[in-house]
């Protein structure tokens, strides 16, 4: 009688766990050469050797696995955040230190992978939102509504301040990544004036 030989649980798990950090390794580092858009799902599992049956046991397609890496960085960044909002002095100085900081963590995390691609290709976009989405949204709403408490973010929903200065600081940032070179200073300095003053404060600051 044969013996059907069987993985232990802890290998099993252990497995799965390596094969999903392969995938996305590898699409990282396809998307990096290649460009979002012109990699397809075929060219990921290539450079994983791993078979296409198991691609898609974790995946069903490159949008979910851009994903997945989306919601890496963000997850990492979160406490980053958190650690600026914490030993930020008045908001002016909160948005400065958190935008200076998320530029820094683009051009550590992402140079591999974004910045490396043509510069007439358009970034992956990937919409949807995210448990860790939230969590940094929270937290930088958590911070207008403080600061506005105080009569430092005056004027407005805190809600729509907080998504105007996500989306400044995310396209600020996709700009920031397709120069050379990468000057994060220059993009804190130029989305902070957005945020703190609008228009009229970067037009005075050219004068």
């Amino acid at each position: 009688m044969s013996q059907v030989l069987s993985v232990p649980p802890g290998r099993r798990e252990l497995t799965k766990v390596q094969n999903r950090q392969a995938i996305l390794e590898a699409a990282r580092s396809v998307f990096g050469e290649l460009g979002y858009d012109a990699v397809t799902v075929r060219d990921i599992i290539r450079r994983t050797g791993l078979a296409a049956g198991t691609f898609y046991n974790y995946f069903r397609s490159k949008d979910e696995v851009a994903a997945a890496l989306s919601d890496d960085g963000t997850r990492r960044f979160a406490p980053i955040l958190k650690a600026q909002r914490e030993q930020a002095s008045d908001w002016a100085d909160f948005v400065r230190r958190a935008l200076g900081a998320y530029y820094t963590f683009l051009a550590d995390e992402q140079s591999n992978w974004l910045a490396r691609r043509p510069i007439d290709e358009s970034h992956p976009r990937v919409h949807g939102v995210t448990p860790e989405g939230l969590a940094v949204f929270e937290e930088v709403r958590a911070s207008i509504v403080e600061e506005a408490a105080r009569g430092g973010a005056q004027g407005g929903d805190p809600y729509m301040l907080a998504a105007a200065c996500i989306g400044i600081a995310r396209y600020v940032g996709e700009q920031m990544l397709v120069r050379r070179p990468v000057d994060t200073q220059a993009a804190t300095d130029f989305a902070v004036t957005m945020i703190l003053t609008g228009v009229t404060g970067l037009r005075r600051s050219t004068n």
